[in-house]
């Protein structure tokens, strides 16, 4: 079987979003047991990237009956010496291998096995590209856009995504919609939308919180908050934080789906536990009124406590709180040092 390589993870540009979809919301000042949806403009929270250090799934084959190949096999185990030796002897046997090409990019992209070299990475995927390997024009895409080496040249960037999402690259389709949904052009927010749902389709998580703000703002697609809440479960069951909390909100409001303040309060609890800020502090809230769980002043304050050391703080809560004795908060500190630890 010849070595297959998926898109790339995706790269947020944040520069070119800064009129894009917006993060999720900070608390809001009234009533104490209300979720506040995201109302907010501001970039996409960061994703990893082909430059994240020590990630490794940037190479993967599409599913299939047949085994493995050496190369992949190797790098999947994190040998990337054996994978890089692997990959050269594909190449030598035949030069037309986009594959063993693309692998070899990625390798020299993230200085796995060999020396970190931006500019030979580009070469590899060059040559991958030229035999229309979807991955590799995804990476010369990100490359150009980032200046990552080559010039910086967000046109040719653009083309080359456009290119990869012609040949079926589902993460490429996101970054693209990324880029058009930074324009602010009406046109553009449509067009974007039918980009992330070709990714959202492929279960990127990303792109299917994405699409679900697009659908609860009506900004590309009709305005549809029991689509927004499908796409936002659907993103939080393939582990994307802000579709969790932004489901959650919708659960706690009975926006779009069956209100349940206890589904709200356990999915509020996974996104806290996994380290979000908001949903530390919307967790808080709820604690402190008994809403979907029951009032517990002291787990109140440590998620509270939580959230503040990611520099979110809460007026209201502080204020509620304020009447611990020592020793609660003694607990509340204990707890809230035992989650941050665990992050």
């Amino acid at each position: 079987m010849s070595l297959r390589v998926l898109d790339l993870p995706v790269l947020v540009l944040a520069v070119a979003l800064a009129t894009a979809l917006p993060a999720l919301a900070a608390p809001g000042p009234l009533d104490p047991a209300k979720i506040v949806a995201p109302s907010d403009k501001t970039t996409m929270p960061e994703l990893p990237s082909p430059y994240t250090p020590n990630y490794s799934r940037g190479a993967v084959p599409p599913a299939s009956g047949q085994p493995a190949d050496l190369a992949y096999g190797a790098y999947q185990r994190g040998q990337y010496v054996t994978a890089f030796r692997e990959a050269t002897k594909r190449i030598e046997a035949n030069p037309k291998d986009a594959a063993a090409m693309t692998l070899l990019g990625e390798l020299y992209n993230q200085g796995l096995g060999v020396k970190q070299n931006p500019v030979k990475a580009a070469e590899w995927y060059r040559l991958a590209a030229a035999q229309n390997d979807a991955a590799a024009m995804s990476s010369l895409g990100l490359m150009a856009l980032d200046g990552r080496g080559m010039p910086k040249d967000p046109k040719a960037g653009r083309r080359w995504l456009e290119q990869a999402t012609a040949q079926g690259s589902s993460t490429a389709a996101y970054n693209l919609g990324l880029i058009l949904i930074g324009t602010g052009a009406t046109a553009d927010e449509t067009a974007a939308a039918t980009q992330f749902r070709k990714a959202a389709d492929a279960e990127i998580g990303p792109a299917q919180h994405d699409l679900g703000v697009l659908y609860l703002q009506g900004r590309g697609v009709q305005k549809d908050s029991s689509q927004a809440a499908q796409w936002f479960r659907r993103g939080a069951d393939n582990g994307d934080l802000a579709s969790e909390v932004e489901y959650a909100i919708l659960l706690f409001n009975g926006n779009g789906v069956t209100k349940d303040e206890r589904s709200a309060a356990r999915y509020f609890l996974h996104a806290a536990s996994r380290g979000n800020a908001i949903a530390q502090n919307r967790l808080a809230r709820l604690y402190a009124v008994g809403r979907g769980v029951s009032k517990n002043l002291i787990e109140a304050a440590a998620w509270n406590l939580a959230a503040a050391a990611q520099g979110l703080s809460d007026a209201w809560l502080d204020q509620t709180l304020a009447g611990l004795s020592g020793d609660e908060r003694t607990r509340a500190e204990r707890l809230a040092n035992e989650r941050i630890e665990q992050r």
